[in-house]
């Protein structure tokens, strides 16, 4: 029997080690309304030895403290998973047209909708998979979710209508948005703030390339073997990371990994008081009723993920739109053949890759200068005008480009130049937002993303509905245009926040 001095010693109760630059305003509060617990409760927690803890600040059970090697392990395989579950969004435009053809469809809303109810499917899954990742942890919803998308990749190799085949892509995106949903929760779960922006690189690669450098093979694949296969090759990528997140994923939420360590206390010491500091007073059904609807409280009441979401959406949006037009471009305006066109994505791979390297290390170098300067970290430094105002212009710049250069038929380098530098200005657009609201609220960074994917997603699946349409009726140059306008008018919303961001955040800070 354990003594109750070796009990107290076993469960001791020791502040976490968590660095004040990686938190937003009132986020210890946050934290404990997040786990459904009573702020004054958990005063007393420190002195209480029922409480169990992390052992040390030194604790090697706590992911902060995990090796190098172990963190970017895990990373590695979330980055792949984020990398191929976009493959399916796009990775077979290219045959649309053959696809058409085989089911006797003519319609084009049909034809882009078929490519974009995929991205519906990633606007939905984060409303539940976010605040199921909070209760049950990150590691499972991997797995499973993997095993869900790899069954329903098969289910539309086999489609045999335009129906079937559009329901198995919902499901896909549905499935497949799990790792675009949480991959920046379990980053901020094991990457101290100076070394989130690299980490954040590598992992936001796959939505924004996914969808990018899948035509490229999808139009040779295509042409070669059918569109089927490219479903079957989504199958084989899948199937492999099965058995590798199995083995090599760990689990990185600290509520869960703190309850899974008092669950084994409980069985060895006897004592059915033990309870997680981080575990909160609500039953799961309840914590799962608070936390489902914390995406859209933050989406609707907190200024700072609305707009910021908005201007992540509509740039996704507009990016989603020119994938479209890609096809019907370089085909009938350059003469590309079917397995050719899907080369035409290349620039805007190009460009995504640029935007990574180049503000992936520039924000990690600015964290680390500040702290060796002695300055206290900021989430506004992650959205510095020096950064989001180059960034900003060089979407318009790029549309402006792309648009005009087609419309008089210059020569087909210039238009994919236009595409290469606004993909690399929505790279640093995107990376700086999501670094911004990552450090906000890092304790809800799985919410907060749910929260930018969704309406992301959305405008993603849906613009494009509209967007042949508006060519149609405007031409390349201006339609390209218009929308050159549309982004030119959101520059200035990272300025604000940069400006006026830490009043706002005191100020609208809503109870989640």
């Amino acid at each position: 029997m354990t003594s109750s001095n070796e009990m107290e010693k076993e469960i001791r109760t020791t502040t976490p080690d968590m660095d004040s630059s990686t938190v937003g305003p009132d986020s210890e509060q946050g934290h404990d309304v997040e786990q459904g617990l009573d702020i004054s409760a958990t005063k007393t927690n420190e002195n209480d030895p029922n409480v169990v803890d992390w052992d040390g600040p030194d604790d090697q059970a706590n992911p902060m403290n995990w090796t190098d090697n172990k963190k970017w392990l895990n990373i590695s395989i979330l980055s792949i998973m984020t990398m191929v579950t976009p493959l399916g969004s796009s990775m077979f435009a290219p045959g649309i047209p053959g696809i058409m053809m085989q089911f006797h469809e003519t319609s084009s809303t049909v034809a882009t909708f078929l490519l974009s109810v995929y991205i519906l499917g990633f606007a939905f899954g984060p409303l539940l998979i976010a605040p199921l990742s909070e209760i049950f942890g990150r590691r499972p919803l991997y797995f499973y979710g993997n095993v869900l998308f790899v069954i329903f990749s098969v289910g539309a190799a086999l489609s045999n209508s335009i129906g079937m085949l559009m329901a198995f892509r919902l499901l896909m995106g549905l499935a497949g948005s799990v790792p675009v949903t949480i991959g920046s929760g379990s980053i901020a779960d094991v990457m101290p703030v100076e070394k989130r922006g690299g980490a954040m690189a590598a992992w936001a690669l796959g939505p924004l390339l996914g969808p990018c450098i899948g035509p490229i093979a999808g139009g040779y694949l295509i042409e070669a073997a059918g569109w089927r296969w490219v479903y079957w090759l989504i199958v084989i990528l899948g199937g492999v990371l099965i058995p590798l997140s199995f083995l090599f994923l760990r689990e990185t939420f600290a509520p869960v990994i703190l309850e899974q360590k008092t669950s084994k206390l409980r069985k060895e010491t006897g004592n059915p008081h033990l309870r997680s500091k981080l575990s909160g007073r609500l039953s799961p059904e309840e914590q799962f009723k608070h936390a489902i609807i914390r995406p859209m409280r933050l989406l609707l009441l907190t200024p700072i993920v609305t707009l910021m979401a908005l201007y992540v959406a509509i740039t996704y949006g507009i990016m989603y739109l020119l994938i479209t037009t890609f096809s019907f471009v370089y085909t009938e305006h350059y003469g590309f053949s079917e397995g050719d066109s899907g080369l035409t994505f290349l620039p805007a791979g190009l460009g995504m890759m640029i935007g990574v390297v180049v503000f992936g290390k520039l924000t990690d170098s600015m964290v680390k200068r500040n702290q060796a300067k002695g300055i206290t970290h900021k989430p506004e430094f992650r959205i510095a005008p020096a950064m989001t105002i180059p960034c900003g212009i060089a979407l318009p710049i790029g549309l402006f480009i792309y648009g005009w250069t087609a419309s008089f038929g210059v020569h087909w380098i210039v238009p994919m130049i236009g595409v290469l530098i606004f993909s690399a200005g929505l790279m640093g657009v995107m990376f700086c937002v999501q670094n911004y609201l990552l450090d906000t609220y890092p304790l809800y960074a799985a919410s907060v993303t749910a929260a930018i994917t969704v309406l992301r997603s959305l405008l993603g699946a849906l613009l494009p509905l509209g967007g042949l349409e508006m060519y149609e009726a405007l031409g390349l140059g201006w339609g390209n245009s218009l929308l050159g306008f549309i982004s030119l008018a959101l520059i200035p919303i990272p300025v604000v926040f940069f400006i006026f961001g830490e009043r706002i955040r005191s100020r609208f800070n809503p109870k989640l």
